[in-house]
């Protein structure tokens, strides 16, 4: 079974600089599980690590799309686990720095999605719509066309739920009586990091980072993407942060509004992050908060990996 170390968490909790510094410990390489990062030209509103900052550690999945192409959870699949993979094969521990739920999820369980000619776009619509909106909302439509399977299905096993949904859209019926796989195993001999903090402070984290991001340019950057010719309606311009932006250049909103709305919506996917990744089991959690000197909090995980995998 291929190794993995995981280190999931809230957005800016700090997992990406903890990724890069556990990985210069494990002379190792980070496979990136956020949905935003793969796409080109599309930096500051994503909080991408610079090629500065990943300080020579290799990144995979990142900046390997057009703005204007689609990005699924069926693609991070087939990508991550040949990553994976091919790291496994120098025998070496890759990171995947876990940012989209349902990414991480997928990946770790092996997640099999059907191939049914025509519906991978609904698939990925819904995709989308289980990031920006929550799992409740998609259950939520579920139960509209499938009130029972809706009932037997817990509102965060989104894979079954998108499935049901799609057989729907294809078919006209309902799964209510077929046998659904209810089957949840790892895949990978895998050890879970999750990195939590009290929620005030990663609130003040996230409203920060945003002011930040506006500093550094990110009127400028979707300015910039919207004169590229990149829809504004495609779907990575729907992402939190550039939406927004989009609305204001249009003259919809001011820009404190737009502002406002960004750091409420990101609060909102963090508490939406904490909520998927509290129904995953097996995560070591960790309260970055309660460890005060940032090397002890390196060494307690890089212990906690090591007795896992029996390191040095």
């Amino acid at each position: 079974m291929k190794r993995l170390i995981s280190i999931i968490g809230p957005t800016a909790v700090g997992k990406t600089q903890l990724s890069i510094d556990l990985a210069k410990k494990l002379n190792t390489e980070i496979i990136s599980g956020d949905s935003m990062l793969v796409y080109r030209g599309m930096d500051i509103g994503t909080a991408k690590p610079s090629l500065s900052e990943r300080d020579g550690i290799p990144h995979h999945l990142i900046d390997i799309i057009e703005p204007y192409e689609e990005f699924s959870v069926t693609k991070f699949i087939d990508l991550a686990s040949q990553h994976i993979a091919d790291i496994n094969k120098t025998d070496r521990i890759p990171i995947l720095a876990g940012g989209t739920g349902l990414y991480v999820k997928a990946l770790l369980e092996g997640y099999q999605f059907n191939h049914t000619p025509g519906n991978d776009h609904y698939r990925h619509h819904l995709e989308q719509l289980a990031v920006q909106h929550g799992n409740a909302y998609i259950h939520g439509l579920l139960h509209n066309v499938d009130p029972l399977t809706a009932e037997r299905l817990h509102p965060n096993d989104i894979r079954r739920i998108i499935r049901a949904l799609e057989v729907y859209h294809l078919g006209g019926e309902n799964i209510s009586q077929q046998k659904m796989d209810t089957s949840d195993h790892r895949i990978y001999d895998s050890v879970l990091i999750g990195l939590t903090m009290d929620r005030k402070h990663l609130y003040q984290r996230i409203n920060h980072r945003v002011d930040l991001m506006v500093a550094n340019g990110l009127v400028e950057e979707v300015t910039q993407l919207l004169h590229s010719g990149i829809p504004e309606d495609c779907q990575s311009m729907k992402g939190i942060g550039y939406k927004e932006i989009v609305a204001y250049i249009k003259k919809e909103v001011s820009l404190q509004s737009a502002i406002d709305t960004i750091k409420q919506s990101t609060r909102h996917f963090a508490k939406r992050q904490i909520t998927w990744y509290k129904k995953m089991n097996d995560i070591n959690w960790i309260d970055v908060d309660s460890i005060e000197d940032y090397e002890d909090l390196l060494g307690i995980i890089y212990k906690k990996i090591a007795g896992k995998f029996c390191l040095e």
